[in-house]
């Protein structure tokens, strides 16, 4: 399975009572593919505010991208949590739904063993047949899945990818020693081209809810060996990746991008507590980012 060198972690888009809103969801579709030329989406991952969504709704969110996309791009289910049972759980569920894929992360708060985190990943990858992408986000699960363990992970034929928000030295020893047709993905924007540097294949972002097409061309730039030309765009990119984040301080995904959105005329709601909206102060630096 090639899930491309674009992938977008896509904002869930909520109505003003809070429920998901599916007009919007096609309309957020509808422009990934075809205004940012994303080659697959992740649905109900950290940036779709998959701690806050229902089973119901993650897979009620499957089935319609699955159904809405038609085949125009990959979809990734975003399936991963701290229960390797009910990970599984959701993960045949997923595969039920069609889509092409699932995202696993690094079970968080738990905080298992490194033979803890195979266990979990391997008892998965084993209960269904759809390709696995590993995510590796030690930020946000405190552990941090270690490039012996990814390695490891790698030899289980199903499990084809990783999603790396570690280090760029990970990325180096996992892309120097990883099998055939594994690939590793930056899951950092601003780290992307760095990683690609090293071995990365492509990068799942959220900035390529704003910025795809700079980013995608970035890609194909660097592939095509013109690396003074990506790192020229990477450059002209680089204060989106960090403002998404940081402005003026640090500011929780999805926060940002989902106002970011608004602004370029793509409303898709607010986010869900324990996620509060932007300040006004947040709203004018993005916007004078936005039109600088």
């Amino acid at each position: 399975m090639d899930f491309g060198r674009l992938v977008t972690a896509m904002v869930t888009p909520f109505d003003a009572e809070g429920a998901v809103d599916w007009e919007a969801t096609g309309r957020v579709v509808d422009y990934l593919i075809d205004e940012q030329l994303n080659d697959s989406i992740v649905v109900s991952g950290t940036t779709g505010e998959s701690p806050t969504l229902t089973d119901d709704e993650k897979i009620a969110l499957f089935k319609y991208v699955v159904k809405y996309a038609n085949g125009r791009c990959k979809v990734i289910a975003g399936t991963g949590n701290n229960d390797t049972a009910h990970s599984l759980q959701m993960t045949q569920l997923a595969e039920q739904c069609g889509v092409d894929g699932v995202l696993l992360v690094v079970p968080y708060y738990n905080r298992p063993s490194q033979e803890g985190i195979y266990q979990h990943f391997k008892c998965i990858a084993e209960g269904t047949s759809l390709p696995v992408m590993l995510y590796n986000v030690p930020g946000r699960t405190v552990v941090s899945m270690t490039a012996q363990t990814t390695l490891r992970l790698a030899q289980i034929p199903n499990i084809v990818a990783t999603k790396e928000c570690a280090s760029t030295d990970q990325v180096t020893q996992i892309a120097a020693a990883a099998p055939e047709g594994f690939r590793v993905y930056s899951g950092d924007d601003g780290a992307g081209l760095p990683m690609m540097s090293v071995g990365a294949y492509g990068i799942v972002s959220v900035a390529s809810h704003i910025i795809g097409r700079e980013m995608k061309q970035m890609i194909e730039s660097f592939v095509n060996g013109d690396v003074a030309g990506a790192a020229r765009i990477h450059a002209s990119c680089h204060p989106i990746f960090k403002g998404l984040f940081e402005l003026p301080h640090l500011v929780p995904n999805p926060v940002l991008v989902k106002s970011a959105l608004a602004i370029r005329g793509i409303p898709v709601g607010g986010v869900r507590l324990p996620l509060v909206g932007p300040t006004e102060e947040e709203l004018a630096a993005l916007r004078e980012l936005l039109n600088s």
